[in-house]
Formats: C-alpha cells, sequence, structure tokens
C-alpha cells in the first residue's frame, strides 16, 4: 500500500501550496482507481502465473507438439493458459486446442447474432452476409465436434489414412468457413464496417483451426511413416494402410457394400422416394417442398426423381437432410434456374440457384442454372458443401462464378460447367473427371478465368483437379477468342491449387495458360500444375514462369491427385452408381 501512501502525502503538500479544495469523494475515487490498478497488476501477474505453472512435462509436450505450426505462439499460450488436464501426447494437445477453439467459435456466433439484432442501418446485402455467417460458423461447431469424436477414436476404429483424411477434411473445411464469412463483407466500402466487426474473432478462429490442422497431419503422418517402417507383411498393418484400393473386392465394391445395394446401383431405374413435377402429377410442385419433406440425418438414400420441365426455384438442401440424391430426366430436359447476383444484392454465397451441404448430395441428368448474366457479377449457379457429394450428366450454366465448390470432397463426372470469370471456384478437394468446361463470351473488356482455387492454409488438403476432361470455349467465344483472353484459372488465395492432367486443352487456353490475380500475390506459393495434356493450347513451352507452376513428369507425383488418393474416392465413389476413374 506503500504508493497508495505516497499519493495522500503528495496530495496533501499539493493542497496547501496551491489552497485547492477537492471534495472527499474525488479524494475517494482517486483512491479507488488507484486501488483497482494495483488489483489488475496481481491480477495480470496471477494469469501469467498459471500459464508458467503448468508441468514441465506438459511444457515439454506442449512445446513440441506446437513447434509443427503456423502460429506456435498462440498455439503454446492459449492451451497452457487454459489449465486442465496432463498433457503427456500429441493427441492431447490436439484435443485441447480443439476444445478451445469450439469455445472461440461459439462466442463468434453470438457476436453475429447480436450484431444482427442490435446493429441499426445495415443493409439487406449486410443481413444476408451475417446469415451466410452464421450458417458457416454453425458448420463450423459440427465439424468441430465431429473432429473431436475422430480424435477420440484415432488410431483403432478406421485405417490411417481414413482417420487423416476425415481430420484433415473436417479442419479443413472449418478453415474455409471463416473466410466465407468474412468475404460477404468485401463488396463495397459499407460491407467493410460491419467486416471490421468480425474480423478480430474470425481471424482467431482460423488460427487456431489452422493450428490444429498442422498437428493432426503431423500426429498422423508420423503414424503412417512408422507403420509403414514396421513389418509390412502384417496383415493388421497392410489393412490400416489401404487407401488405393479402399478395401475392395474383386468386382470393384467396397466390402462393407451390400449385395442388394450393389445390384439396385448397377441397375437401369432407381425407385424414387419422392417425385416433383411442376404440372401437378407427381407428389410435389416444387423441389423446395420435396426437400422439406426428405428425412432429416438419414442413413439411407432419398430419391427425388424431379420430372422434365423448368423450376423457377432455389434450392437449399441443408447439413440435415443427408444422403439426399436429385434425379432428373436429363440435362436440357429438368432445368432448374434463377438469377441471384452480387449487383442485386446477394452474397456470392447466397446466391446459388441450388446449394447441396448435407453430407452424401448425389445428382443425376439435371441442368443448374443462374441466368443473372455477365453484367450482375458474381452468380453462382450451383454451390456445393457436402462432403462425399457426387454429379452425373449434369449442367453448370452461368457467368462469373458457376460453380462453387466450397468444401469437403466432391466428384463430377461427365458434367458441362459453362462460365466467364473464374467460373469454377472454391475450396474443396474437388475431382472433375471426363467434363466438358467452356469458357463462354463475357462482357466487354473482361477476361476468362476457368478456375479460381481458394485454399488458404498449406496444410489443408483441398484443392481443384481436372482429368480426362476437355477445356475449350462455347462457339460465341470461339469466334473472338483474340478479344476476350482465356487462362486456366488465377489464385483467389494465398495457397491455390489446381491440377489439369490427361486432358484436351483448345487453343482458346492462353499460351502462358495462368494468370495472376493481383501482381505478385501467391505467385511463389500456389502450386499449379499440368501432366500429359494434349491439344493446340497444351503446350508449355510459354507457360508462366512463376515459382508455384510446374509440369509434372513423374506418374508417381500425378497420382497424388487422382480421384482415388486425392479424394478418398475408393472408399465411396462405388456406392454412388456412378462411373469413376480411381487412377491415372
Amino acid at each position: 500500500m506503500a504508493p497508495i501512501k505516497d499519493f495522500i502525502s503528495k496530495f496533501s503538500d499539493f493542497k496547501n501550496h496551491k489552497k485547492l479544495i477537492l471534495s472527499s469523494a474525488t479524494i475517494a475515487l482517486i483512491l479507488f482507481a488507484t486501488i483497482v490498478g494495483v488489483a489488475a497488476t496481481k491480477s495480470n501477474q496471477n494469469k501469467n502465473q498459471q500459464i508458467t505453472t503448468i508441468s514441465s512435462t506438459s511444457h515439454a509436450v506442449l512445446k513440441s507438439v506446437c513447434s509443427s505450426t503456423l502460429y506456435p505462439e498462440l498455439c503454446y499460450s492459449a492451451v497452457a493458459a487454459s489449465g486442465g488436464k496432463e498433457l503427456t501426447s500429441h493427441k492431447d494437445v490436439i484435443e485441447a486446442s480443439l476444445n478451445l477453439t469450439t469455445k472461440a467459435v461459439t462466442h463468434n456466433y453470438f457476436a453475429v447474432k447480436k450484431l444482427i439484432t442490435k446493429r441499426k442501418g445495415l443493409t439487406a446485402r449486410e443481413v444476408t452476409a451475417l446469415h451466410d455467417c452464421l450458417e458457416t460458423i454453425d458448420e463450423t461447431l459440427d465439424e468441430l465436434h465431429e473432429a473431436k469424436e475422430d480424435l477420440h477414436m484415432y488410431p483403432t476404429q478406421k485405417s490411417l489414412r481414413k482417420h487423416a483424411d476425415d481430420l484433415k477434411t473436417l479442419i479443413s473445411s472449418a478453415i474455409t468457413n471463416q473466410g466465407t464469412c468474412l468475404d460477404g463483407f468485401s463488396y463495397d466500402n459499407a460491407d467493410k464496417k460491419v467486416r471490421k466487426a468480425l474480423l478480430k474473432g474470425q481471424v482467431h478462429v482460423e488460427h487456431m483451426c489452422s493450428n490444429a490442422l498442422a498437428m493432426i497431419k503431423n500426429m498422423t503422418d508420423t503414424d503412417i511413416a512408422n507403420f509403414e517402417l514396421r513389418d509390412k507383411s502384417s496383415t493388421s498393418n497392410n489393412r490400416k494402410l489401404m487407401e488405393i484400393t479402399g478395401d475392395l473386392d474383386g468386382e470393384g465394391w467396397p466390402h462393407w457394400l451390400s449385395v442388394g445395394d450393389r445390384r439396385l446401383l448397377q441397375g437401369s431405374t432407381v425407385k424414387a422416394d419422392a417425385t416433383v413435377a411442376a404440372d401437378g402429377s407427381g407428389d410435389f410442385k416444387t423441389i423446395v417442398a420435396a426437400v422439406a419433406a426428405a428425412p432429416e440425418k438419414s442413413s439411407k438414400r432419398f430419391v427425388i426423381h424431379i420430372k422434365a420441365g423448368v423450376y423457377r426455384e432455389n434450392v437449399e438442401v441443408s447439413k440435415k437432410k443427408k444422403n439426399i440424391m436429385f434425379l432428373g430426366d436429363g440435362r436440357g430436359k429438368t432445368i432448374i434456374t434463377a438469377s441471384r447476383n452480387v449487383v442485386d444484392g446477394s452474397t456470392t454465397f447466397h446466391s446459388a440457384t441450388v446449394a447441396a451441404v448435407g453430407e452424401g448430395f448425389l445428382a443425376r441428368d439435371i441442368t443448374f442454372q443462374n441466368t443473372a448474366g455477365p453484367s450482375k457479377h458474381q452468380a453462382v449457379a450451383l454451390r456445393v458443401g457436402s462432403d462425399f457429394s457426387a454429379f452425373y450428366n449434369c449442367d453448370m450454366l452461368a457467368y462469373q462464378d458457376t460453380l462453387y465448390v466450397h468444401s469437403n470432397r466432391q466428384f463430377f463426372v461427365k458434367c458441362h460447367i459453362v462460365g466467364t470469370v473464374d467460373f469454377i471456384f472454391g475450396n474443396a478437394a474437388a475431382v472433375l473427371q471426363d467434363c466438358d468446361i467452356n469458357a463462354r463470351k463475357p462482357n466487354s473488356g473482361q477476361k476468362n478465368m476457368v478456375t479460381a482455387q481458394g485454399r488458404s492454409d498449406p496444410n489443408q488438403n483441398t484443392g481443384i483437379v481436372i482429368q480426362n476432361s476437355r477445356i475449350g470455349g462455347t462457339p460465341d467465344l470461339s469466334a473472338v477468342k483474340g478479344t476476350f483472353p482465356t487462362y486456366l484459372g488465377r489464385p483467389w488465395k494465398q495457397y491455390s491449387r489446381t491440377v489439369i492432367m490427361q486432358s484436351a486443352i483448345s487453343d482458346v487456353i492462353r499460351p502462358e495458360g495462368w494468370h495472376e490475380w493481383s501482381g505478385s500475390f501467391a505467385l511463389d506459393t500456389l502450386t499449379y500444375r499440368e501432366y500429359l495434356n494434349r491439344g493446340a493450347g497444351a503446350g508449355t513451352a510459354n507457360r508462366v514462369k512463376w515459382k508455384g507452376f510446374k509440369v509434372i513428369t513423374s506418374v508417381t507425383e500425378a497420382q497424388q491427385y487422382t480421384a482415388g488418393q486425392f479424394i478418398g474416392g475408393a472408399g465411396w465413389l462405388a456406392s454412388t452408381g456412378f462411373p469413376f476413374l480411381l487412377s491415372l
């Protein structure tokens, strides 16, 4: 209390010399402030002591595990300050970090709710963007919960590679969700004020997720390497490491798939659980009504047959609607169309004509369309955040941002994708096989970009792979291709990853192949690869000279981008009933 006594003594001298009269209330207030300051200092000292009082064992484990992360100081300080149980393993640190991240995400959720209810003067798009944030934050909470459950089972309940793929997918998606929330406030200056209010919390969660992902990758990579060094002839070890074959039988089917399911998937007809017909001849007149009537969290496939016709509606298959299948009467016959767009006040995320989020979504013989046009900027035809989702014989037609491969593991086969700027974009682990990908004539002064991949963290298991496909232009573009430069892609985020392999590339693609996003941004950190492509636009002699671009010459390197490895396709693609290729 010496500082307080000194203060009183000095105050008395000052009072006598200057003849100032202060009320006792004022003196009391100053004394109170001084005491509070001392108390706060004590409190901060106690907090610092709490960080340094973890056991030497926990300290050593925590320091070692956090050293593999991009934000090691945050990793250490967050877990150390939380106390909790003794840390004895990699797994303990990851679990503690995921628990803390969940608390931070929950805090952000209520912060967004408060902005919606309390902030005055929000524009319609800001309200939409805030609701986008609530949706992606809610999905993040589910992903963190599932990751913790998977971690508890690790490493005994699945193959090591399956554990690794699932955990990395969950946390990669959680990271993507944080960026998606902030991206909704990037359209004009008014948006940026709301963005600023959210920025600190969203970035904190993104960094926490990044640390968890780095630790998971380090743990699983080490465990897999150790298994490979052990007795390779051991049946149990070989089973844990199965990935390329995915534990398939002699006919290429997973052992866990029943004979009855195999017959159903191999049959030429699929029995529908509900039928949509605009003319009233089905169970429902709208797709939205049929989706609403579908069971939630179903483990069984629920097939919605959508009869030929034009359906003008925005459809969302939410996270609770699992294992839904849309079965059309043919692309160009069953058409789902709308025109939401950014110029008219939507966010990119919300502009999608169809948004598929529930796990295990399938679609076949359907056209997804956004008719907003090139002057309306971002206008998505199809957004996909569904894990283990697949699309067969479908059209995705729009201009800017046609196909939004937002997050999780996705597969597209025999599809037709048409657009202008960044028309295949997002941060899923997406493989497109045997697809026709065509740029179309944009607005005057615009350039066409086939892809704009959005990987923001080097440990995310995400990217866009185009294999055995055809990349070219629609007739209206081909006639004026010299006026509208077209490129294979540009880096939307820092660690953008896109691979084009074994595909036909027409001369609509410029000789340099790829285009920058803004100056030198991401040119050293991106991963752009080409392998065994053909056609007039496939020559690599005049390709960009960026550090991140490379022509693959090794079969082993190319193999890692196949459906079998990149999206773990051997374990789930057979169950879709769609054709696929696991290897090169």
